[in-house]
């Protein structure tokens, strides 16, 4: 009776760690919006979607390639702002996407405020590590601040990008 005891234990253990590394930590288990196409890429933190819907990335800011001026906007590249959208059309390019959102979903502009992901990468991450953006946290939209620093400090650390020496 103890060893058949013992071994119902056993399995108790099991599937409650099954079930619970099932629920916590890991990309793949979070929520997210999926079955997005990408239509274009507007800069390095940006894209437009096949549904006419603009994302801003939450977290990151990269150079811009256009400003304001004369009530339009005009091509006026800053240094590594080109590198940057290159960057972001390699990871999103037209494919499909999924979108996390955190906090709060709209900007000022009536933009989607999103992680990104492409081929199971957060794509905010990826341009913050190759040195294309620094981290731009603006609350409540806090969710991954810590690895969003994380990126950033290992880009200044190994001089890409826009931190190069």
């Amino acid at each position: 009776m103890k060893l058949k005891n013992m071994y119902l234990l056993g399995a108790v253990v099991i599937v409650t760690s099954l079930i619970a590394s099932s629920c916590v930590g890991k990309d793949s288990d979070v929520a997210r919006e999926n079955g997005y196409f990408v239509r274009r890429v507007i800069d390095g933190d940006t894209i437009q979607l096949q549904n006419g819907q603009f994302v801003r990335y939450i977290g990151i800011d990269s150079p811009e390639t256009r400003k304001r001026a004369r009530g339009g906007w005009i091509y006026s590249p800053e240094p590594y702002s080109l590198d940057a959208k290159k960057l972001n059309s390699e990871l999103v390019g037209r494919g499909q996407v999924e979108l996390e959102f955190d906090e709060e979903k709209y900007d000022k502009y009536g933009r989607w405020l999103a992680y990104v992901y492409a081929d199971n990468k957060m794509v905010n991450e990826e341009i913050l590590r190759a040195g294309r953006a620094r981290i731009l946290i603006i609350p409540p939209n806090t969710k991954y601040l810590r690895r969003l620093k994380i990126a950033e400090i290992e880009a200044k650390e190994n001089n890409r990008g826009i931190w190069k020496k």
